[in-house]
């Protein structure tokens, strides 16, 4: 009995130490291999579950891996990348339903709408404001001058493109507001 005891112990021991050193691997690349993964995936969720199924690999091979060394972040990253892969191919390899696919058209024709709304909503916001705080807006943000160049194209002073827009975005959130865009 004492055989088994010793037997038990040792494989605890092996447990303990594998455990240990995962989460010491977890803790040490999570991050990196959260921000790899999530160039890759659409929601977080998905990015979630491919950093948490990479975690699981590695620690199914933990006695494979050295801990200490420097390629332990890009044997995590190979990981990370297979079931990338993996989950690619599951996905293409799955029938698109024809529901989805209205849907889509539908969501598509929704967006197209959205942005003419918005177009209209930010030109009726636009012509409402003072010719010079249009002129300051459009040059800024829309062509993405500088103050500076603001200043030099408009022939007045630095200070004053800065008041100017200053004034300008607060009478843009009224306009905004007025036109129950601002919840």
């Amino acid at each position: 009995m004492d055989g088994v005891e010793s037997g038990s112990q040792h494989n605890h021991q092996l447990v303990d130490a594998s455990e240990v050193a995962m989460s010491a691997l977890f803790r040490e690349h999570q991050h990196a291999v959260t921000r790899f993964v999530s160039r890759y995936t659409q929601t977080r969720e998905q990015c979630e579950d491919i950093v948490q199924e990479t975690m699981l690999r590695a620690w199914r091979g933990i006695d494979r891996i050295d801990v200490t060394a420097a390629s332990t972040r890009s044997y995590l990253m190979t990981i990370a990348r297979n079931v990338l892969t993996d989950q690619w191919r599951a996905s293409t390899s799955r029938p698109t339903l024809v529901h989805d696919q209205i849907a889509l058209a539908a969501e598509c024709i929704d967006d197209e709408l959205g942005g003419v709304l918005d177009g209209w909503l930010i030109d009726e916001s636009l012509r409402r404001l003072s010719e010079e705080h249009r002129a300051v807006i459009v040059l800024i943000y829309y062509e993405g001058r500088t103050v500076s160049e603001v200043a030099a194209h408009l022939d007045i002073a630095v200070g004053t493109v800065k008041s100017r827009s200053y004034y300008a975005v607060r009478a843009l959130r009224r306009i905004f507001d007025e036109l129950g865009l601002i919840p």
